[in-house]
């Protein structure tokens, strides 16, 4: 299975933005599978400007209700109709500056499987979680709590310390966790956990997305502050292994 590298755009990028960027992302090689996660407003815009390429549109959150009043808020059937096939979920800027729980999470999850979404749930630990030697365990409870029953998509192990730091685990600590995260998940799902990616997010470009890449159990990134830069991303992409 090729690998995914996912752009959370988070709460940047304009209108006037998205034509270049599409026209540029589509000049990558192929042999990477491209996602793009704008913010809410520039979903629309981006389905038309990427509509009849493999490029695929995400979105960065949705609400566990199918409708309602909810002000602010986004139903996962909302995004589908604008032409989203992914959305992220559980972040942690999400966790910690939402108050999002893990069981906020899951319902999230059910509601996007429902509407024929692909979640992707986000995992990762504190510094001083991974200080006490409680990383593990932390993302494994995570994992309990946050995933349904009959969950299918990504999961992406993102260390809380390492987003927008610049710092990254050692490659020794990505693989002991992605391998943790595996065995967590057929704990959980049994024989449906052989396919699931699971991507690493973190600090992610392109002078160390190659060696993140090419861990064992690691099936892309999840890329923030170097994809607003269609060139980095396209960087990013051309080092995912190819199958």
């Amino acid at each position: 299975m090729p690998q995914l590298i996912a752009a959370n755009w988070k709460m940047f990028g304009k209108l006037a933005d998205i034509r270049a960027y599409a026209t540029d992302i589509l000049t990558a090689s192929g042999h990477a599978e491209l996602l793009i996660c704008p913010p809410f407003p520039l979903l629309e815009p981006f389905a038309q400007a990427l509509a009849g390429t493999p490029v695929a549109l995400g979105a960065q959150d949705c609400h566990a209700a199918a409708s309602g009043a909810h002000t602010g808020d986004v139903s996962a059937t909302m995004l589908a109709d604008c032409g989203a096939t992914h959305v992220i979920l559980g972040h942690s800027e999400r966790r910690q500056h939402h108050g999002e729980r893990d069981a906020d999470v899951a319902a999230k999850v059910s509601a996007a499987m429902a509407a024929k979404l692909i979640p992707i749930v986000c995992v990762g630990e504190s510094e001083a979680e991974r200080d006490a030697g409680q990383a593990i365990q932390m993302v494994r409870d995570q994992l309990l709590h946050s995933l349904p029953a009959g969950f299918s998509g990504i999961l992406a192990y993102e260390p809380i310390w390492a987003i927008g730091t610049g710092r990254t685990p050692s490659p020794s600590d990505v693989v002991a966790m992605h391998a943790a995260i595996r065995s967590a998940l057929v704990e959980q799902l049994g024989g449906a956990a052989a396919g699931l990616r699971i991507l690493y997010g973190g600090s992610v470009k392109p002078g160390n997305a190659a060696s993140l890449l090419r861990l064992p159990e690691v099936g892309g990134a999840l890329v923030g502050g170097a994809s607003l830069v269609a060139a980095d991303l396209l960087a990013i992409a051309e080092c995912a292994p190819r199958v």
